[in-house]
């Protein structure tokens, strides 16, 4: 899409004071002859959002968290921008006539009513809400055909994958493809002894050897979960069984995924682990436009390596293909379980080595359901938050 040629593309940014948002701005900024901004969102941070909208001065902001207030709205009208709050703001900012692209980087279960309303709005959607796919696949994707929306993912392994598919006519088609592997960095504890598991705390947890990102998604990547989901985004994203998505991990985090063809080639993108430089491929597509991002030096990496995933030290990886398997609202509720794991995990009540566990009970206690329609997954999803609660309280119990 040229930008210059139709004038500047209307874009929505949800998640604005996440390490998403901050990347997408910065591009933006680099950029700003072909991008205007209609709308930046945050859940309660009210301060960083009013700094961001006096710099980038977007027409509307949102507040989603947070219930109205006359004072914060006056704020931001002083800095030029309307604020809105609650969480039907954010469909609304979504889908509204302005918006050509919306960019999708709120974290977890919250962001997926907004994602899919862009979707049913027929916008532009850069997806880095993984979870919007995780969660209602099916939905999402029907949604997406139905309005057509025009889908580009931003998680830097299926923008690696994307880019490494054949297109045809402005799409990513599987011609000839055999499979596709998903890099995994193994996160801090890829070389841990098992037996010191037990004791890792929060602060280890996000200590990311390669990637700068928000606590969550750092405690996911230790455990490999971001991977299981990426694993589950990724057969909806280009339609392959779960047997032809693998992971295998590269520690060097500069091959972000491969696509393997039936010839026998093997076709991979690198680049420096940067986020900009996915976020800039999405919001240039077609075209390539600066990102930023450090050039890639390859003599200066010497090497690169791949090894196999150890089950036994990621069980989460396991737990996800399992959903997979099982279907329907199986993905939910591995979802809504791992949120809640790991939020108690961060909080400093469970141990690490406990995720995955109530993620596993959850899994059995919670019957699956239909995920063609958005009140069964969110069905499952509020199931799963009170079975993976009850886990955790058990476990609590046990160890007083």
């Amino acid at each position: 899409m040229n930008g210059a040629a139709r004038g500047p593309l209307g874009l929505v940014l949800l998640g604005a004071t996440g390490s998403i948002g901050a990347s997408t701005l910065d591009v933006v900024a680099r950029h700003a002859d072909r991008y205007a901004l209609q709308a930046l969102t945050a859940h309660t941070s009210a301060d960083p959002l009013l700094e961001l909208c006096r710099r980038h001065r977007p027409r509307r902001a949102v507040l989603s968290g947070c219930a109205e207030d006359k004072a914060l709205r006056a704020r931001f009208a002083e800095a030029g921008c309307e604020l809105l709050f609650g969480a039907g703001a954010l469909e609304e900012v979504a889908a509204a006539p302005g918006c050509d692209a919306v960019m999708a980087a709120i974290v977890g279960a919250a962001g997926l009513p907004a994602t899919l309303a862009a979707a049913r709005a027929g916008k532009r959607l850069l997806l880095a809400n993984k979870e919007a796919l995780v969660m209602a696949g099916p939905l999402f994707m029907r949604a997406v055909r139905e309005a057509g929306a025009t889908l580009l993912p931003i998680d830097s392994e299926h923008n690696a994958v994307f880019q490494c598919l054949p297109q045809h006519g402005g799409a990513a088609t599987l011609r000839g493809v055999r499979r596709i592997l998903l890099t995994a960095s193994g996160g801090p504890f890829r070389a841990t002894p098992l037996e010191q598991l037990h004791d890792v705390t929060p602060q280890q947890a996000c200590a990311h050897p390669n990637w700068v990102m928000g606590r969550k998604i750092s405690v996911d990547s230790a455990t490999m979960m971001n991977k299981g989901l990426e694993v589950i985004e990724a057969r909806w994203l280009f339609g392959l069984p779960a047997e032809a998505i693998e992971v295998v991990i590269h520690p060097q985090s500069i091959v972000h995924s491969l696509v393997e063809y039936v010839d026998g080639s093997v076709i991979a993108q690198l680049s420096n682990p940067d986020m900009r430089v996915p976020i800039a491929h999405a919001l240039g597509f077609p075209d390539r436009i600066e990102s930023g991002a450090r050039a890639l030096d390859l003599g200066a990496v010497g090497q690169l390596t791949f090894e196999r995933p150890d089950l036994a030290r990621f069980p989460c990886l396991q737990l996800a293909y399992s959903a997979i398997l099982a279907g329907g609202t199986a993905p939910a509720v591995l979802n809504a379980a791992n949120e809640v794991a790991v939020e108690s995990f961060l909080a400093g009540r469970l141990r690490f080595t406990a995720i995955g566990q109530v993620i596993e009970e959850s899994l059995a206690r919670v019957a699956g359901g239909s995920a063609e329609a958005i009140e069964g997954v969110l069905d499952a999803d509020a199931r799963a938050r009170r079975a993976a609660a009850q886990c955790i309280s058990r476990l609590l119990g046990q160890a007083a």
